[in-house]
């Protein structure tokens, strides 16, 4: 397998505003069809190839949208992790998550000045002002802005989790009850925060099933891998699942590739090789 990945720290830097797309399906099996094929109408080779060599597409329709796509100037957005910086922190308690974002900002190669703060049932959130010397980072402002995120615990914990992994133990979602709805949000929330350093990444489809004991939601990723000058790119399908026990909430994740093939681009056309 070619994939190769890196947790940003967990940083999401976007530059203008953009939007979400994407549309994911979900139903109820008994335990017996639990592993029946999530993505019988997924799309053949060609397609993929096409969507991943789209400039214009990221992920399908009715995908999670971040709250900041919508901001009108070029921004940074992460999570404050913990000291070994392997997780996402999380407090119910607004005074130490400003500690906490406190410390994190202070840490930080790049500092800004605070401007407000915001939260959600999910998690609270600190702006500052960022400047970069020599407008490093920066497109046409002295200064960016910069989100810096903690979790709430009531809601999701990521306390204990391997953020170097894809596979594993991926958090607690504490917000009772689970339900499909909750265990997709957190599947296409987190991947705004997983950076792999293929050339092209994008989510082909985005699913639920379900069974008694647990709710799983797959993202269908596709990855590209440049094989060298004159040579067909490499193209791997991956299903990223995750699995939440419906009454504890815990939720454990597998990353595996389906199939690859190999692909071009030139002149505009996508081509599939022998």
């Amino acid at each position: 397998m070619r994939i190769s990945t890196y947790w940003l720290l967990p940083l999401l830097s976007v530059v203008a505003a953009c939007g979400g797309s994407g549309s994911s399906g979900s139903g109820e099996q008994d335990d017996n069809a639990a592993a029946v094929e999530q993505f019988s109408n997924s799309p053949g080779d060609r397609e993929i190839a096409a969507l991943l060599y789209d400039n214009s597409y990221s992920s399908p329709n009715g995908f999670f949208v971040d709250e900041r796509a919508d901001t009108d100037r070029s921004y940074t957005l992460h999570h404050v992790l913990d000291e070994s910086g392997s997780f996402e922190v999380c407090t119910d308690d607004y005074a130490v998550a400003m500690a906490l974002e406190e410390n994190d900002n202070a840490a930080r190669s790049v500092q800004g000045y605070f401007v407000e703060s915001y939260e959600n049932h999910r998690y609270f959130e600190f702006a500052r002002e960022l400047s970069y010397e020599n407008d490093v980072g920066n497109i046409e402002d002295i200064t960016s802005p910069g989100f810096a995120r903690v979790f709430k615990c009531r809601h999701t914990s990521r306390d204990g989790v391997d953020r170097s992994l894809l596979s594993g133990y991926a958090g607690t979602i504490n917000a009772h009850p689970v339900d499909a709805e909750s265990v997709q949000v957190f599947a296409e929330y987190l991947w705004q925060f997983t950076f792999f350093a293929n050339s092209r990444k994008k989510v082909i489809a985005s699913s639920s099933i379900a069974s008694s004991e647990t709710l799983d939601h797959t993202l269908r990723l596709a990855f590209s891998t440049n094989q060298g000058s004159g040579k067909c790119d490499l193209i791997e399908v991956v299903d990223w699942r995750f699995s939440a026990n419906r009454s504890s909430g815990v939720i454990q994740r597998s990353f595996d590739v389906q199939r690859s093939f190999e692909a071009r681009y030139e002149a505009g056309s996508v081509s599939i090789c022998d």
